[in-house]
């Protein structure tokens, strides 16, 4: 398995990475462990969680995820396991964490320590801020609606809060999550500004049907500061497996959980899906290959996030790291795309 450089922090991480939302809900403690030992072996190393998983998110499991990769990291030798988890930002509801999350000194604080309890470990690899503080369009929103600001913490405050886990060795680095252009250089600017630690990662979306990392300015933002991109759901919550265009009532979080998949219920979704998923078979490979493929191929991408209810189709997934699109392939996808750009962001 090929390993990255993770922004400035000197960490190695390998180009897939296991996301671990389903443990707790859709997978029990056994089949969690299960992924993990089998990600190991094929060369994994990044294992990334959060303080709200499993989803969706529930007073009644929130947490559990962490508890199952923690159980699991006692076993292992822990400087073998790059290991990334979140804390939770407010809007979102969710106040059974700590009455209602917020990204302040204190909450920071207090997130951490629970973490790093469920966890069974001393300190985190990588320690991300789930979504802002402040406002913004995301989960599918398309419009900034400026009337809808409110009052957040400071970037500067959070950031100071942040460097201070890294300064006490709770923490290695610092990473973002569902950011914006503005918010990745305002961090990077108080880093600058106040020798504060700087951020070296910010985990979006990312797949063929949400290139909006592209289009939106945050690949030329990744360019210049090194802050690398770990693309989470390249799949589109299956709709690039082609399991949905079989059946549209195939087992996943879409038609498990109503409402969780909302930012894919768009006219376009189906047939661009189709679109890709027949590319693919023209080019011998499973829909799920080319599409984690397409995204670790990037030169803004640091890491993939994968994830799987099952042995079987995590073995499909890590396949991917062996692929590589030709240029032909490649121009074909960007044809797709500008019939159907963007129609999942």
């Amino acid at each position: 398995m090929e390993e990255r450089q993770l922004g400035h922090s000197g960490i190695k991480v390998s180009a897939l990475c296991l996301g671990t939302m389903t443990f707790g809900q859709q997978n029990s403690e056994s089949e969690g462990h299960a992924q993990l030992d089998f990600a190991r072996a094929q060369g994994i190393n990044f294992i990334d969680t959060a303080e709200m998983y499993p989803v969706p998110p529930r007073a009644e499991t929130q947490g559990r995820t962490e508890e199952i990769v923690g159980t699991w990291l006692t076993k292992q030798a822990r400087d073998s396991v790059v290991l990334a988890t979140k804390i939770a930002g407010p809007s979102r509801g969710m106040k059974w964490i700590r009455g209602g999350p917020q990204i302040n000194a204190h909450h920071i604080q207090t997130a951490i320590e629970a973490s790093l309890k469920r966890l069974h470990t001393d300190y985190v690899d990588l320690y991300q801020i789930h979504w802002p503080e402040r406002y913004v369009p995301m989960f599918g929103e398309r419009y900034y609606q400026a009337g809808q600001q409110h009052a957040a913490e400071s970037i500067e405050a959070q950031l100071r809060a942040l460097s201070a886990l890294v300064q006490a060795g709770k923490v290695r680095a610092i990473g973002l999550s569902n950011e914006t252009p503005y918010g990745v250089m305002a961090f990077e600017q108080a880093a600058r500004d106040f020798n504060l630690s700087r951020v070296v990662s910010v985990q979006n979306a990312y797949h063929l049907m949400n290139r909006t990392f592209e289009t939106g300015g945050l690949a030329e933002v990744s360019t210049h500061t090194g802050i690398g991109l770990l693309a989470y759901s390249p799949l589109a919550f299956g709709w690039l497996t082609g399991k949905y265009q079989k059946d549209a009532k195939a087992a996943g979080r879409i038609t498990e959980f109503a409402g969780f998949g909302q930012r894919y219920a768009k006219p376009n979704v189906p047939a661009a899906a189709q679109a890709y998923g027949d590319l693919a078979q023209r080019h011998g490979l499973m829909p799920a290959q080319m599409a984690i493929a397409f995204a670790k191929q990037q030169s803004f991408t640091t890491s993939v996030i994968i994830g799987a209810t099952n042995l079987a189709q995590l073995a499909e997934n890590i396949s991917a790291a062996e692929v590589t699109l030709s240029d032909e392939i490649l121009a074909d996808i960007d044809a797709i795309d500008q019939v159907w750009p963007n129609p999942a962001p």
